[in-house]
């Protein structure tokens, strides 16, 4: 489960229902797959179920000039009804009546559209009004929408649109967007110098929205994701940790911080946010959750040592269970050499706890260097 693709999968099932996502809390406890199908199954719903009236609106259009079907759709149907029945024609008819409707009556109905026509539709529209309709969608913030609409535009569209919208506009499009593998040739054409651009906008309340799509994407382009939030400035930096301790993202940061340099590491260890010992402390059970070990310990190891004191005595008050799953993930890892230093930090009780573990036991000369006399 993924918090991140869960609240984004929440938010597109709520505006289908009209519905506000905190009504719909409770779908984030699910597997992020069965939101996904979930999302699917109600579109099927929703679009499959429609009144006949729909249909015979649809042959009608097909009576009448391109024109005067587009009249009849912004005088006589509006956007929501407008977009059901676009739904139900062919692609290339849908088309040919857009291309004659106002861009804003277009990009209004957008967001009423049957998700499953879209590639049809994008696929036979003019370049220029597709660069015209999501500008429209980016101005109107409907960041929901755009993210339908992005995976199918074509490259040459995209270049074109990207300087036209607003680094924040990216970023929330990117966190919604329905074709996550396409992320990755849409930040291709960002080039570097935008998408630092984009990638220092989510200090201002986006850094959710920054997880998510470094998450999305893999690689190289995820490295460079990470790189460039923790060479962001102290004071904006810290507002990533802060927002990650609040909301509990430490398994969407972990990975990133687990790809930086050494250097990058030290700068993001000495931020304010990590020597608050209720931020530290609270690290430990979300390592323990999601036994992101090997992503914490580096991380761990270029602490002030009050700080690395801290995590330690929050390790040392983990049941028996969760220490012994970290010995044996230390163990499986090969991270000894990083762990070893944490222990010794330990109060006496703690250190005695995990000598006594069985995987600590099992191993046949125990760890090199460790003895209960740390």
């Amino acid at each position: 489960m993924d918090k991140l693709r869960n609240r984004a999968e929440t938010e597109k099932i709520a505006a289908l229902l009209d519905e506000r996502p905190e009504h719909l809390a409770f779908l984030a406890a699910l597997p992020t797959e069965d939101l996904r199908k979930l999302r699917e199954q109600a579109v099927a719903a929703l679009f499959d179920g429609a009144p006949d009236m729909l249909d015979r609106i649809a042959k009608a259009t097909k009576l009448v000039p391109a024109g005067v079907a587009a009249a009849i759709s912004q005088k006589a149907l509006g956007p929501r009804l407008a977009a059901a029945v676009a739904g139900r024609l062919e692609p290339a008819r849908a088309a040919d009546i857009i291309e004659k409707l106002p861009v804003a009556f277009t990009a209004a109905s957008c967001a009423h559209l049957d998700p499953r026509r879209i590639a049809g539709i994008v696929d036979r529209l003019d370049e220029n009004l597709l660069v015209r309709i999501s500008v429209t969608l980016a101005e109107r913030g409907d960041h929901l929408t755009m993210g339908r609409f992005v995976g199918h535009l074509r490259d040459s569209a995209l270049t074109r649109i990207l300087p036209q919208v607003d680094d924040a506009v990216v970023l929330r499009t990117g966190f919604a967007v329905d074709q996550p593998q396409r992320l990755g040739r849409i930040i291709e054409l960002m080039g570097e110098e935008r998408l630092a651009q984009v990638i220092a906008s989510a200090a201002d309340g986006l850094w959710p929205e920054a997880l998510a799509v470094a998450g999305m994407v893999t690689g190289d382009q995820r490295a460079r994701i990470a790189t460039l939030a923790a060479r962001q400035p102290q004071d904006r930096l810290d507002t990533l940790v802060r927002t990650v301790a609040d909301q509990d993202l430490w398994e969407s940061l972990l990975p990133l911080v687990a790809l930086l340099s050494e250097e990058d590491r030290r700068a993001v260890a000495v931020l304010p946010s990590l020597t608050d010992p209720a931020v530290l402390a609270g690290i430990v059970p979300a390592v323990v959750a999601t036994a992101l070990w090997a992503e914490f310990l580096p991380l761990v190891e270029v602490l002030p040592e009050e700080s690395r004191k801290v995590v330690a005595d929050a390790a040392g008050t983990l049941s028996d269970e969760d220490l012994d799953a970290l010995t044996r993930e230390v163990d499986k890892q090969n991270l000894w050499e990083l762990v070893l230093p944490l222990v010794e930090l330990m109060e006496d009780e703690a250190k005695q706890r995990i000598f006594a573990l069985p995987a600590f036991q099992e191993q046949p000369e125990g760890p090199a260097g460790a003895s209960p006399g740390l």
